[in-house]
C-alpha cells in the first residue's frame, strides 16, 4: 500500500467512537503506516487497537500507549478529541471550563514533546476555544494549529440539496464562519444551487424567507439533531473531515472547506481568537483570509466573534489562559 508520508500521525482520544474510527480512515486513506493510539483509558485503547490490527492493512506500524509523551514524541500531525462529548441536552459552550483545562494541558505536553509538530487538529468542544487555548500553550506559529469547522458548512450543503431535491454537490460555495455553535454565521452570499445563486433564491416560491430562516436554524442545531437522532455525538463526519485537513497538509492538494484558524486582525475588528474563516490549508499550515458576504452575513459574523471573545474571556478568568497582553511571553509566534 503507497501511503503519503511515514511521518508519526497521533489519534488522541482513540479510545472512543471518533478516534478510534479516526485511526482506521487515516489507513484507509493511505496518510501514513505511522499511526499512534493514545487515550488515558487502556482497556478500551487497547481494544481499538487490537481491532485495527485485525483489519490487517498492509504496512500499518499502529501503535498504543496510555503515557502522553510517548505518544507525542516525535509526532508530525495530530488530531485530537480527547476532551468530554457533548451529551443530550448541552450546549458545546457547557463543556467550557473542563476541555478547556485539557486543552491546556494539551498545548503544553505539544511544547515539551513535539515542538516540530507540522498541523495539529483540534474537534473536542468547544472547538474554537479549546483549539486556541492549545495554541496559545503549545509556543507554535498560528498556522500549525486548526480547528474543525466544516461540518457546519456540510450541514449547510446538505440542507439545500435536500430542499431544492438536487444531488449534494451540486450545491456548492456553502460557507459557515465564525464559532462551531449556535451563534455562527450562516452565509448565503457565495452559495449557488445547480449554478444559480442562493440569493437569487431566496425569498422566491422555491426558498421563502420563512424556508431559508429555518435551514439556518437547521444548520445551526445540526450537531444537536445527530445527538437526538443516534443517542451520542457526531463520530464519522468528524473523523473523515479532521483528516482531510491533516492530508491536506500531508499532500499539499488542498481543503475545500472552512477552518478554525487563529485570527488576530484587528483593522478588520477581529482580535486574538480562534473561529471559523475562509482559509487555505496546505504544506504550510492554515492562512485566513475575510469572507465575502452580504451586510447581513458581515454582521452575523461579528455577532458570532463577540460570543467567542466572552467564552475566552470566561477562560482567561479561569486562569486557564493567561491575559491578552501575556499571551506574546507563553508562545511568542502570537
Amino acid at each position: 500500500m503507497n501511503y503519503i508520508t511515514e511521518d508519526k500521525l497521533v489519534i488522541l482520544g482513540a479510545a472512543g467512537a471518533i478516534g478510534s474510527n479516526m485511526a482506521q480512515a487515516a489507513l484507509t486513506l493511505g496518510l501514513t503506516p505511522n499511526v499512534c493510539m493514545y487515550d488515558p483509558f487502556e482497556k478500551g485503547l487497547q481494544g481499538a487497537a487490537e481491532e485495527l490490527y485485525h483489519c490487517a492493512f498492509p504496512g500499518a506500524r499502529v501503535t498504543w500507549t496510555t503515557d502522553i509523551a510517548e505518544a507525542l514524541q516525535g509526532a508530525k500531525y495530530l488530531v485530537s478529541s480527547g476532551g468530554a462529548p457533548r451529551k443530550e441536552g448541552m450546549t458545546r459552550e457547557d463543556l467550557l471550563k473542563g476541555n478547556a483545562e485539557i486543552a491546556a494541558q494539551l498545548g503544553k505536553d505539544i511544547k515539551a514533546n513535539c515542538p516540530d509538530l507540522a498541523f495539529g487538529v483540534i474537534i473536542f468542544n468547544p472547538a474554537d476555544i479549546t483549539g486556541l487555548t492549545v495554541l496559545v500553550h503549545s509556543g507554535l506559529a498560528p498556522s500549525k494549529i486548526g480547528t474543525l469547522a466544516a461540518l457546519d458548512s456540510t450541514r449547510l450543503q446538505t440542507a439545500l440539496a435536500q430542499h431544492f431535491g438536487v444531488a449534494q454537490d451540486d450545491v456548492t460555495g456553502c460557507r459557515t464562519y465564525g464559532g462551531h455553535g449556535e451563534m455562527m454565521a450562516v452565509f448565503a452570499g457565495e452559495t449557488k444551487v445547480a449554478g444559480t445563486p442562493l440569493t437569487e433564491l431566496i425569498g422566491t416560491d422555491r426558498l421563502t424567507e420563512e424556508q431559508w430562516e429555518a435551514i439556518r436554524q437547521h444548520v445551526c442545531q445540526g450537531g444537536k439533531k445527530i445527538i437526538q437522532l443516534r443517542g451520542r455525538s457526531s463520530f464519522q463526519s468528524p473523523s473523515h473531515q479532521s483528516l482531510l485537513m491533516i492530508k491536506a497538509v500531508m499532500d499539499g492538494q488542498g481543503y475545500p472547506w472552512p477552518s478554525g484558524v487563529y485570527v488576530n486582525d484587528p483593522a478588520n475588528g477581529f482580535d486574538k481568537i480562534m473561529m471559523a474563516m475562509e482559509t487555505t490549508l496546505d504544506r504550510n499550515g492554515l492562512t485566513a483570509a475575510m469572507p465575502r458576504g452580504s451586510d447581513r452575513d458581515v454582521a452575523a459574523l461579528k455577532e458570532s466573534y463577540q460570543h467567542l471573545c466572552k467564552l475566552r474571556d470566561e477562560v482567561i478568568e479561569m486562569g486557564v489562559l493567561p491575559p491578552l497582553d501575556q499571551w506574546t511571553t507563553v508562545n511568542p509566534n502570537l
